[in-house]
């Protein structure tokens, strides 16, 4: 690898003008180096500007790098460049996946398919997200409404999260492998606790989004977020296979709500290691 990207490197200073550029940054790429790749590639588009490779580049170093968002707009660009182009609808799929837009992610894994790839890897993802929305789809009807979290803390499981999450519209529930509630609460709008529901109905949430996410070639994932009218619902993986799930009031901002997903993770993290 490294004597390819010297060999990419010299290729690209006796020709500062040739595309090898791509090729060099995707080898930086894979080697970590994704500063640099990304410098590469910004500057190799200052020459190609619609060269939709290299978008399609850009996009997959921006989701190595955690930017989700920017990775959508550039696979978009590929789109716009390059209709019908297969790497950008896999990666849109990969992006919507993530960001819990199941129905887009669908649709672009399956634009990808339909465009001739035939990848095994392809038609599990697409198999895997279609289940996802089955498995999401119980647990949107049910939370779409107005929901409480009794107040006070206690050393019970069942209040983990309690002062993690001090506002009344928010609760989270620590799933097993198997659905089966291992702390916190899901309260639904007429003030039961969905928990045991809930998991049951997640129970393989887990594990189709890491088929999903591997099959893609993207990375792992890290989280989901369903947004609907009045409630958003955030996804984590947990220890052991297991499944973190937060739900709180449709008005909370998206950046509230990863960080509050965030904060509720190292809880459970800390508690399953028995530091609590």
């Amino acid at each position: 690898m490294i004597d390819e990207v010297r060999r990419l490197s010299d290729a690209l200073a006796r020709d500062p003008g040739s595309r090898v550029f791509v090729p060099l940054g995707e080898a930086l790429r894979r080697q970590g180096q994704l500063d640099l790749a990304l410098k590469v590639t910004l500057r190799g588009l200052e020459r190609h500007p619609h060269f939709p490779d290299a978008h399609d580049l850009l996009a997959r170093i921006a989701v190595d790098r955690g930017e989700l968002e920017r990775a959508f707009d550039e696979w978009d660009m590929v789109l716009r460049l390059s209709p019908g182009h297969r790497g950008a609808n896999r990666g849109m799929g990969f992006v919507c996946f993530q960001l819990g837009r199941l129905p887009e992610a669908e649709q672009h894994l399956a634009a990808a398919q339909a465009a001739g790839d035939e990848d095994e890897g392809l038609t599990t993802a697409l198999a895997n997200v279609r289940e996802a929305q089955k498995s999401a789809a119980p647990l949107l009807a049910r939370t779409s409404g107005e929901f409480t979290l009794p107040p006070g803390t206690s050393h019970d499981p069942h209040y983990l999260f309690a002062d993690v999450l001090p506002d009344a519209e928010q609760t989270a529930l620590l799933l097993d492998a198997a659905g089966f509630v291992l702390a916190g609460a899901y309260f639904g709008f007429d003030g039961r606790d969905l928990g045991h529901e809930v998991g049951a109905e997640l129970s393989g949430v887990t594990d189709a989004a890491r088929r999903a996410t591997r099959h893609l070639n993207l990375g792992d994932w890290t989280s989901i977020v369903f947004e609907t009218e009045v409630t958003v619902v955030a996804m984590a993986p947990a220890a052991g296979d297991g499944l973190l799930v937060l739900a709180t009031s449709r008005a909370t901002p998206l950046g509230l709500v990863r960080r509050l997903l965030d904060r509720c993770a190292d809880r459970a993290k800390r508690w399953l290691g028995g530091r609590l």
